[in-house]
């Protein structure tokens, strides 16, 4: 192979892999279309870098194409302002992930009542019901208040309940 045919193939070569740096290939066990995995398991979908995973702690690997718009993207665990794509999607569960459920919009968890006031375990605040983290933190468990008190926990925003 003559120089000038080996010094095309490298100049070749590097601008592939110039044009691929930045992009990594999601793991075969990603979603189809996932363009990033967030810190909290979950696989982020849209297009944009920019507001990915927020609310799942930050993005943990990127996958997706890199921003073409005069800004810097964040770096791999940062976080930055919310954009109008898709969501996030749920990593496949595991039997332990599936017994814990996530914070956000969900359905509270079953068993409370007018009664009974969740307490987030992992910070000893308790929530009461028709709030927005009533039955819905990742740790909790439904008491009544006096004994969420009993245990030491507080009101959310210190607030009781009515």
């Amino acid at each position: 192979m003559n120089t000038r045919r080996l010094i095309r193939l490298l100049a070749l070569s590097a601008g592939l892999l110039a044009a691929q740096a930045g992009t990594a290939q999601a793991p075969a066990g990603a979603p189809a279309g996932a363009t990033g995995l967030c810190k909290d398991g979950t696989y982020y979908t849209g297009a944009n870098k920019q507001g990915a995973c927020r609310g799942h702690q930050g993005v943990k690997d990127w996958y997706g194409a890199p921003a073409n718009s005069g800004k810097a993207a964040p770096t791999t665990g940062e976080t930055s302002a919310p954009a109008t794509t898709s969501k996030p999607t749920p990593a496949p569960a595991s039997p332990a992930a599936a017994a814990k459920p996530e914070t956000g919009s969900m359905a509270p968890a079953p068993g409370g009542g007018a009664d009974k006031v969740w307490l987030n375990t992992a910070s000893n605040v308790y929530h009461c019901p028709g709030t927005r983290y009533y039955g819905t933190t990742k740790a909790g468990a439904y008491m009544t208040e006096a004994e969420a008190k009993a245990k030491g926990a507080h009101p959310d925003h210190g607030k009781p309940c009515k």
